[in-house]
């Protein structure tokens, strides 16, 4: 077979075509105009994969596969091994486009290559690794695609599929009327992907689908950034309509690790990963005392993680992607017209021993200017200071260390009474702020620059300042960290600890606030990491803004 590597252009009178080129210069391309959102792939030849994902890795942000089998597809779990190495070899090969997601479609293997039930989003292109006109036409009609498929080589359909269909002794290929199988499905990764595709190979009726609530996840890594379970079913739901629509979903919130399973007398077979084997075999377990028909269990391999460095787990999972995420932009900043152009505010915040100060001094190494509230705070409170007088009326003058308030003894008045602390919030924060204000209308600015401020700020979120600047950027600890260290840092007892912490936002309620989240759990090393990404991010998209701002003139 001759296989070649395309150019995808679009032509004057909108039909797409195709050119051959030179690899190096594809690779060099980053052009996005011709992109389609949308492609799906027609798999015939396994072997020739590689040059086909890379050929087309450019054109897509996301990907179905259609594997071409010739002939009858019997059994069907027979060819989960070979979707399970496809998803690993796209994910490998797919460097250039990290975010492009691919779905291997398993409905029409089950119905032996027709497309009625295809359940998918709106596709712009078909591209084939050969040409086999009569599916990808079927395909093109079916889903109601406009410009004709691309097809990858010129070679008539000379399929290798059913030498890499891999099926072992040891597979259970057996088809069940239901199947079952539990998990937190946090943001669907290729170790989800595989797992489920496993267990809709085996389903030929319903398969059930327990989703860990907020209850069970609280033991795992970063889990304030753990999506809701609401919207995990319901991503969970759309992938799985997607590869098999001819399926009965039952997805259902469950707040112990066996779920249904314990009483629903109509399950026939469960699929875990060997990570998960012992709590198949204890479900088992409940079962037979019960008197309930023991599952079948369905065992799968853990996919290796390649980029298991820092913190990160040696296995694809969702504490890896939770990981990922820090430094990263969770969310878009809104747009305040109160703000300057010329200066760009960024509110640091967290809670008590998060490492807010360290954070901003790798921030100022980088290059922001970093005014520390505290600090200005602690400025505010000294004899003749605009608060000073304030504070000492109502808290009284037992406070007073040789005439200057002593800031241990007016927070263990305050930690442990919210009203007191209250009282003082409202004394000092708007104060405090107009400082603020007053200091950053003071910085010397360079025309046509913009400089960036970290306005380190515990207080930020609880009094509103969230409004006061571009975006929102925190820090978080688990809770049990974060006591270790205020007792150390503050010579405290664990319950003194603990009422400092109870005083402060959870760090869920942070997230949800944030636009940018870190933790500094782990290594300094790996903190700096995410600063310096963060960082990047941020000098990157104001570059873009001063370019954009220029064009404008």
């Amino acid at each position: 077979m001759k296989f070649f590597i395309f150019d995808i252009v679009q032509s004057s009178s909108h039909e797409y075509i195709v050119n051959r080129l030179n690899p190096s210069f594809l690779n060099k391309r980053t052009n996005k105009q011709n992109m389609a959102s949308t492609g799906l792939l027609v798999i015939s030849n396994f072997k020739q994969t590689p040059q086909t994902l890379k050929a087309i890795e450019k054109y897509v942000h996301s990907l179905y596969v259609h594997i071409n089998v010739p002939g009858s597809v019997t059994p069907v779990p027979s060819w989960g091994r070979f979707i399970s190495q496809l998803y690993v070899d796209g994910a490998t090969l797919l460097t250039s486009c990290e975010k492009l997601n691919m779905n291997i479609l398993v409905g029409p293997l089950k119905q032996q290559g027709t497309f009625d039930s295809l359940r998918l989003k709106p596709i712009d292109m078909i591209f084939s690794d050969a040409r086999c006109t009569e599916v990808c036409e079927q395909l093109r009609q079916q889903l109601k695609i406009e410009k004709p498929p691309i097809y990858l080589a010129d070679d008539a359909v000379v399929t290798d599929l059913c030498e890499h269909q891999q099926a072992k002794p040891l597979d259970k290929l057996q088809v069940y009327e239901n199947v079952v199988l539990g998990g937190t499905f946090d943001r669907i990764h290729l170790g989800h992907k595989i797992l489920l595709t496993q267990a809709v190979l085996r389903a030929c009726s319903r398969l059930v689908v327990g989703v860990t609530t907020q209850e069970m996840t609280k033991s795992k890594i970063l889990n304030e950034l753990i999506l809701p379970v609401e919207q995990r079913i319901s991503e969970l739901r759309e992938f799985l309509q997607e590869i098999d629509s001819t399926l009965h979903y039952e997805i259902v919130p469950i707040d112990d690790p066996y779920g249904p399973t314990n009483s629903d007398p109509n399950m026939d077979m469960i699929v875990v990963s060997s990570e998960t084997l012992r709590g198949g075999e204890k479900i088992n377990e409940i079962r037979a005392k019960n008197n309930l028909k023991l599952l079948d269990i369905y065992c799968i391999d853990l996919v290796e993680n390649s980029d298991g460095k820092g913190p990160k787990e040696s296995k694809i999972s969702s504490s890896n992607a939770r990981i990922e995420l820090l430094g990263t932009r969770l969310r878009q900043p809104e747009y305040h017209t109160n703000l300057p152009s010329d200066i760009y505010i960024i509110g640091l915040t967290g809670n008590i021993a998060s490492g807010k100060s360290k954070m901003a001094q790798r921030f100022q190494s980088l290059g922001a200017t970093v005014m520390d509230c505290d600090k200005i705070a602690h400025e505010i409170y000294e004899p003749g200071q605009v608060c000073y007088e304030q504070i000492i009326q109502y808290f009284g003058r037992s406070i007073l260390d040789n005439g200057r308030i002593d800031r241990s003894k007016l927070g263990a008045a305050v930690f442990s009474n919210p009203k007191e602390l209250e009282r003082l919030n409202d004394i000092v924060w708007p104060e405090l702020l107009k400082e603020v204000k007053r200091r950053i209308q003071g910085l010397p600015i360079i025309p046509g620059e913009i400089k960036i401020v970290i306005l380190e700020a515990a207080v930020l979120l609880k009094a509103g300042w969230d409004k006061e600047v571009h975006e929102v950027w925190s820090m978080l600890v688990p809770l049990d960290e974060a006591i270790r260290r205020v007792i150390v840092r503050n010579n405290l007892t664990e319950t003194a600890a603990r009422d400092r912490l109870a005083s402060q936002l959870t760090n869920r309620e942070l997230v949800a606030r944030s636009h940018v989240v870190f933790s500094s759990q782990w290594e300094p090393e790996f903190t700096q990491k995410q600063a310096e990404k963060a960082w990047n991010m941020l000098k990157e998209e104001l570059q873009q803004k001063q370019l954009q701002r220029k064009l404008n003139l």
